[in-house]
C-alpha cells in the first residue's frame, strides 16, 4: 500500500491530498470538497491509513449500502486484495471484516451503533463522512456523536467530512473552523440539455421518450434518475424489446439484492450498452462504468414527517440544485458526457439550493432514545449543523412515552433500554419485544426486518402475504434476514407459541394509532389518529372492516396505504377489548335544535357504535349547548326586544363610560358563555327552550351588584317628555336616539341627556304626521336657527298645529289648535 498515491496519481483528487495530509496531521478536523467522480471515496482512505499518527482504524461512513460495499471492494481491488483483508464492509445484512482491517466502510446507521456500545470508539484513529451533503438524519447523529467523543474522550480522534457539493464554511464552523481543502478535479465536460416534459405528463411516459430518442442519436451507456421503485418498473416495462436486443435494462435501487446492484453497477460486456434506471443511489460514491449519458427527472421521493400524527409519509418533490449537479456529473466521471434534464432551463434556478436535512422534518424518536443511553436527556445539547426542533424532540418524547421507552421524568425504563438495544426504529422495537412478552419474538423480529427492508417478500400492500412469501424465500437475501431477525428476538429462530400469527396482532404494538376501520366504501379508511387512507379497490385488503397500517405516502390529505395487515377474529376481539374508550356524551343536533345523550364506544378518532340515551347530563348538555351556539353566532339565541334593547344599553355604557360597564359584543357573549350564559339556563337541553327572561338577567349579571337600577339611571329605555309621554330610546352606534314631535317639546331650554346629564340624547324631531324633520343634540340652538326656516315650511302643511315663533316660551302639546282659532 505504500505507493497507494502514486498509482493512482491520475485520479482527480490527488491534487488535494497532500493538503489534506498536512491539514489532519496538524489539527484533528479537515473538510474535503471534490466533485463527483475525483476518487475521495476511495483513494483517500488509502492514502490516510498510510500516516504516521493512524495505528488503528479507519471508519468510512457511506449513506447506502450500495456506495459502501461498491467502495469497499473498489478499495480492495486498488490493493489487489479480496474484501475482508485490509478493507472491509459492515451492513445490517451483510458484513465481510477480518481481524487484518484497517479500513472499515460502515452505513450510517451501523456507524450510530458503533458509537453508542464504544463510546470512545477504541481502536478507531479516524472517521470519514463521505457524502455529507445528503444530510441523512443518522449522519448529522453520528457526526454529533464523533465530535462529542473527539472533546471528551478522544482528542487524538480525527475526523474527515467530505462531499462534492457541500455549505463547507457550515461544516468547518461546526469542526471548531477546520481547514477546507478543495479538489477542482479533472472530471470531463458535461453537455447540459433541457426537455421540458409535457404540462401534464406522467415522469415514467416522459423518460421513456426521452431514453428512446437519445439512444437512437448517442453511444455509450444511459443512466436515468427516477423518484422511486414504482417509476422503474413502469420504465423498464415500457422499454422492454424497444431499445434492441443488444442493450440491457437494469433497475437499481435499495430493495433490491446485492447480486440485483451488482449487475447494474458493473461495466456492459463488450459490444454491448446499458439503461441502468436508478433512485438517487446511484447520485454519488458509485461508479456506474461506461456511463455518458444521465437523464435526470428532476424529482426525488422524500420521507415528510407529520408530528400531529406520528406518520412519516413519502412525498415526490422537486431535487435540489446540489442533487442535479451530482447527478449531471455521473455522466463525466470516465469520458465526456451528455445530461439531459426533464424541466425547463429557467426552472433550475428555482431549486433549493441543498436537500432540506432531515433532522428538521424527521420522526426523533430512534434519536432522542439513543441520546437517552448515551446520557443526554435532550439532543441539543450536542453539537449539530441545524439543531432538532423542540416540537419534534417533544413529539419523539411523547411517542416513546407511549410506547413505554421512557418513563414521566423522561428517563429509559427497562422496556426502553431493551428496545434501544434493537436496530430498529422505536416503534418496531416496541413490537419486538411485546411479541418476546407473548411468545411471539422470532415472528415479531421478521416482521420488523420485513418493513425495513424494502422488496422483502414483493411489493403487496398486505403484509401476510409478503410475509409467507418472505418465509418460503431460500434466496441470500431474505436468507441474511431471516439471520438478522434471529439475533433480534435473542438467538430464537422460532416462536415459543405454536401457530402462526397474524402480522395484524403484531402490528397494533407498533402502531395504535394505525388501526384503521373501513369508511365511506371499499378501500376507504378511517385511522384511529384521525386521518383517511385509501388503498385501490381492487386490492385484498380493500374489502377488510379493520386494518392496522404500518407504511403510507403521498399527500395527508391523499393518502395512500403501501403496507398494511387484516384485524379480525381474535386478533381484533384483542384490541377492541383492550383499547375501546367508552363514554357518555352530549351532541348537539342540529336538525331538531336541542341536545341528545349517546353512549359512543371508540377506538381512537374511530367510533365503534352509539346508542341513545334517555336524558342527558345537565353539566354536559350544557357544555355541548355552549358549544352549538359558539359554532351557530350570537343569533341563535332568542333574545326579545326588551333583551336587545337591555344589551344595547350595556354596549352604550361601555363604549361612553367604560368599566365597570362590560363587553357585550358577539365575540365577548360567546367567549363568556359559561358565566353569563349557563347559570341562568338550568335544565335547558335545547334552543327552542331558552328562557328569554333568563337571558336578560344573564345580562345584567355582567354588570355587577345594583346594576339594574344603576343602568335605569344611566341609560333609561324611555325619555319622558314635557307633554308626559313615555318615548323609547333606541342605542345606536351613533348614539342614543329619541323620536319625537317637535310641538312636545315646546318650553324646553335645555337639551335632554342621560347618564347623569353627561351625555345629550339625539334628538330626532318630527313633524305633526310623524315624518322627520330634523336631526340635533342642541335643542336651544335648533330653537334659535333653524327654527324660523322649519316653522315657514310647516305652518302650511299643518295649520291646525301651532307654530309659535320663540318655541321656547310656548307651553308644550299633543294637541292641535281648537278650530277657529
Amino acid at each position: 500500500m505504500s505507493d497507494i498515491a502514486a498509482r493512482f496519481a491520475d485520479l482527480p483528487v490527488s491534487d488535494a491530498l497532500k493538503p489534506l495530509r498536512t491539514a489532519l496531521a496538524d489539527g484533528p478536523n479537515a473538510v474535503l470538497a471534490a466533485p463527483p467522480g475525483a476518487g475521495k471515496t476511495t483513494l483517500v482512505p488509502l492514502v490516510l491509513a498510510q500516516e504516521p499518527w493512524l495505528t488503528g482504524k479507519i471508519i468510512l461512513i457511506e449513506p447506502r449500502r450500495l456506495a459502501a460495499r461498491a467502495a469497499a471492494r473498489r478499495m480492495a481491488s486498488m490493493l489487489g486484495e479480496e474484501v475482508g483483508g485490509t478493507v472491509g464492509y459492515r451492513m445490517r445484512l451483510d458484513t465481510g471484516v477480518s481481524a487484518r482491517t484497517r479500513i472499515e466502510v460502515v452505513t450510517e446507521g451501523v456507524f450510530t451503533r458503533m458509537a453508542l456500545s464504544s463510546p470512545d470508539l477504541e481502536g478507531v484513529d479516524c472517521v470519514i463522512f463521505d457524502e455529507f451533503h445528503e444530510r441523512a438524519l443518522e449522519a448529522d447523529f453520528g457526526l454529533a456523536l464523533a465530535l462529542d467523543i473527539q472533546s471528551g474522550l478522544r482528542e487524538d480522534l480525527r475526523i474527515l467530512v467530505m462531499s462534492a457539493t457541500l455549505d463547507t464554511a457550515r461544516v468547518a464552523s461546526l469542526l471548531d473552523d477546520c481547514p477546507v481543502i478543495e479538489s477542482l478535479g479533472r472530471s470531463f465536460p458535461v453537455e447540459t440539455r433541457y426537455q421540458d416534459r409535457t404540462p401534464g405528463e406522467r415522469v415514467e411516459i416522459s423518460m421513456t421518450s426521452a431514453i428512446e430518442a437519445i439512444h437512437r442519436s448517442e453511444t455509450g451507456s444511459i443512466l436515468a434518475f427516477l423518484p422511486g421503485q414504482g417509476e422503474i418498473r413502469q420504465v423498464a416495462s415500457r422499454l422492454e424489446d424497444r431499445l434492441g436486443p443488444l442493450t440491457d435494462v437494469q433497475p437499481l435501487y435499495g430493495g433490491l439484492s446485492s447480486q440485483e446492484q451488482d449487475a447494474a453497477i458493473k461495466p456492459p460486456a463488450e459490444g454491448r450498452r446499458k439503461v441502468v434506471l436508478a433512485t438517487p443511489v446511484a447520485e454519488s460514491s458509485i461508479t456506474i462504468d461506461g456511463v455518458r449519458i444521465v437523464i435526470d427527472s428532476g424529482l426525488v421521493r422524500q420521507p415528510v414527517y407529520e408530528p400531529s400524527t406520528g406518520i412519516t409519509r413519502l412525498e415526490t418533490i422537486r431535487a435540489s440544485q446540489a442533487s442535479a449537479d451530482q447527478r449531471a456529473g455521473r455522466a463525466g466521471r470516465t469520458a465526456p458526457g451528455i445530461a439531459v434534464r426533464l424541466w425547463r432551463e429557467a426552472q433550475t434556478g428555482a431549486l433549493p439550493a441543498f436537500s432540506t436535512p432531515q433532522i428538521l422534518a424527521s420522526d426523533l424518536s430512534a434519536m432522542v432514545l439513543d441520546c437517552l443511553a448515551w446520557g443526554v436527556k435532550d439532543p441539543r445539547e450536542l453539537r449539530f449543523i441545524d439543531p432538532p426542533p423542540a416540537l419534534a424532540i417533544e413529539e419523539a418524547r411523547g411517542l416513546l412515552q407511549g410506547l413505554g421507552a421512557i418513563d414521566a421524568d423522561g428517563g429509559l425504563t427497562g422496556r426502553g433500554k431493551r428496545m434501544r438495544s434493537l436496530a430498529l426504529p422505536p416503534r418496531l422495537a416496541s413490537m419486538v419485544v411485546a411479541g418476546q412478552q407473548d411468545g411471539h419474538g422470532f415472528a415479531a423480529a421478521e416482521l420488523a426486518v420485513l418493513l425495513t427492508e424494502q422488496g422483502l417478500g414483493g411489493q403487496d400492500a398486505d403484509l401476510d402475504a409478503r410475509m409467507s412469501r418472505f418465509r418460503s424465500d431460500r434466496g441470500q437475501r431474505a436468507t441474511a434476514a431471516r439471520a438478522l431477525a434471529a439475533r433480534l428476538s435473542g438467538g430464537a429462530k422460532k416462536d415459543t407459541r405454536t401457530g402462526q400469527i397474524p402480522a395484524a396482532a403484531l402490528l397494533v404494538h407498533a402502531f395504535p394509532d394505525r388501526i384503521a376501520r373501513q369508511r365511506g366504501g371499499r378501500g376507504r379508511f378511517v385511522l384511529a389518529n384521525g386521518r383517511g387512507a385509501t388503498i385501490d379497490e381492487t386490492d385484498r385488503l380493500a374489502g377488510a372492516e379493520f386494518v392496522v397500517i404500518a407504511d403510507l405516502s403521498g399527500k395527508a390529505q391523499a393518502a395512500r396505504i403501501l403496507a398494511a395487515a387484516e384485524l379480525s377474529g381474535e386478533a381484533l376481539d384483542e384490541v377492541l377489548a383492550s383499547r375501546t374508550v367508552q363514554s357518555e356524551e352530549c351532541v348537539f343536533d342540529a336538525q331538531s335544535g336541542a341536545v341528545r345523550a349517546r353512549r359512543i364506544s371508540r377506538l381512537g378518532a374511530i367510533t365503534l357504535s352509539e346508542a341513545p340515551l334517555p336524558k342527558p347530563d345537565a353539566a354536559a348538555a350544557m357544555t355541548a349547548l355552549c358549544a352549538a351556539i359558539r359554532k351557530i353566532g350570537i343569533k341563535a339565541l332568542p333574545f326579545s326586544p326588551a333583551g336587545l334593547q337591555l344589551r344595547d344599553r350595556i354596549a352604550f355604557l361601555n363604549t361612553s363610560l367604560g368599566a365597570p360597564w362590560p363587553d357585550v359584543s358577539d365575540q365577548a357573549l360567546l367567549d363568556s358563555l359559561e358565566i353569563w350564559f349557563a347559570p341562568f339556563q338550568p335544565g335547558i337541553t335545547s334552543l327552542k327552550a331558552l328562557d328569554r327572561e333568563g337571558l336578560n338577567e344573564g345580562l345584567l349579571s355582567l354588570c355587577g351588584p345594583g346594576a339594574r337600577s344603576e343602568i335605569g339611571r344611566l341609560a333609561p329605555t324611555h325619555y319622558q317628555a314635557p307633554t308626559g309621554s313615555r318615548l323609547p330610546i333606541r342605542y345606536e352606534e351613533e348614539g342614543p336616539t329619541v323620536a319625537i314631535r317637535v310641538q312636545e317639546l315646546f318650553g324646553e331650554t335645555r337639551h335632554p341627556c342621560i347618564a347623569g346629564g353627561r351625555l345629550p340624547l339625539t334628538l330626532e324631531l318630527l313633524s305633526p304626521a310623524q315624518r322627520p324633520i330634523q336631526t340635533t343634540r342642541d335643542l336651544p340652538g335648533f330653537w334659535r336657527g333653524s327654527w324660523a326656516d322649519v316653522r315657514a315650511d310647516m305652518r302650511g302643511r299643518y295649520p291646525r298645529h301651532p307654530w309659535p315663533e320663540d318655541p321656547s316660551e310656548a307651553d308644550p302639546t299633543r294637541r292641535v289648535k281648537p278650530r277657529g282659532s
